[in-house]
């Protein structure tokens, strides 16, 4: 069978695609580091298939549709999108997709009772996924199986949904008749407010005291307090886009709780980074 032989959590920032070059600034070495060391993990431990929740920007999934959860079933992604291309000074890329795994996941023939999935046979990835996958698989060479959680347009599903995605997935790679060796890659925020009077206020987050007891709650592996923390009203007065957050709860589900091996709130110019990971091999 498959092994699910780690979990992360990075941030996506994309402002770090233009910022974080050699000379490297000064508060951005510990984000630099922190990616590069998710990615030797991946690395040390032979991942052949990268799961990989984010969450579109409404860029792919606009109001009038837009799935709690879907998955991607395609042979290859493209990335990203041109204004993204303009902005951030990003670059096209293409990803190679893991249909047989997504299959696998999803359920081929009836619906999981855990998760029901949408699928996507197209789907262009914006930031949410190119920036975690370009800081720690940089030549794109690992396949990827995409999948979006809303985390962005009410009606949110609430985060013990997430807790289920997260333990969905570790069942998904245990029972799948493979000897791949898999990494799951959450894609998230700490407390951070983008077009707001708190956005990028110098010193990092919004709202530290949020920042300092999510860090806890995957230090301790505690999914209970995780879970009674991410109230919608909690996360929103966080900032107003941190409802991103409870992507990473997947990943601590996904772990069975087990305290992170790496837990931290990483304090740069931005809203301070998630970098969370578990290691299970």
């Amino acid at each position: 069978m498959a092994q699910l032989v780690m979990a992360a959590a990075t941030p996506h920032n994309p402002l770090l695609w233009r910022t974080m070059r050699e000379p490297m600034p000064d508060d951005l070495t510990r984000v630099a580091a922190n990616f590069a060391l998710i990615g030797d993990t991946m690395r040390e431990l032979g991942v052949d298939v990268i799961i990989e929740v984010g969450t579109d920007h409404v860029r792919q999934f606009f109001s009038d549709n837009c799935p709690a959860f879907i998955i991607g079933k395609a042979d290859s992604y493209h990335g990203t999108f041109e204004n993204e291309v303009r902005t951030f000074g990003m670059e096209y890329c293409e990803v190679v997709g893991h249909r047989e795994l997504a299959d696998h996941i999803a359920g081929r023939t009836v619906l999981t009772d855990a998760i029901d999935f949408a699928v996507s046979h197209e789907w262009r990835l914006d930031h949410g996924f190119i920036i975690p996958l370009a800081y720690t698989t940089p030549a794109f060479d690992i396949p990827v199986v995409p999948i979006h959680v809303n985390a962005t347009l009410p009606p949110l599903p609430r985060p013990e949904r997430f807790a289920a995605l997260g333990r969905h997935l570790a069942e998904s790679v245990r029972t799948w008749e493979s000897d791949a060796r898999v990494a799951l890659l959450t894609s998230g925020h700490m407390a951070t407010e983008i077009g707001g009077p708190r956005q990028f206020m110098g010193a990092g987050s919004p709202d530290p005291e949020f920042d300092r007891d999510a860090v806890s709650w995957f230090r301790n592996g505690d999914l209970d307090a995780a879970l009674r923390g991410c109230t919608y009203e909690r996360v929103m007065a966080a900032g107003n886009v941190t409802y991103q957050h409870v992507n990473i709860i997947t990943a601590l589900a996904a772990m069975e709780s087990r305290p992170a091996d790496l837990a931290e709130a990483t304090e740069s110019r931005y809203a301070s980074s998630p970098f969370f990971l578990w290691r299970n091999a």
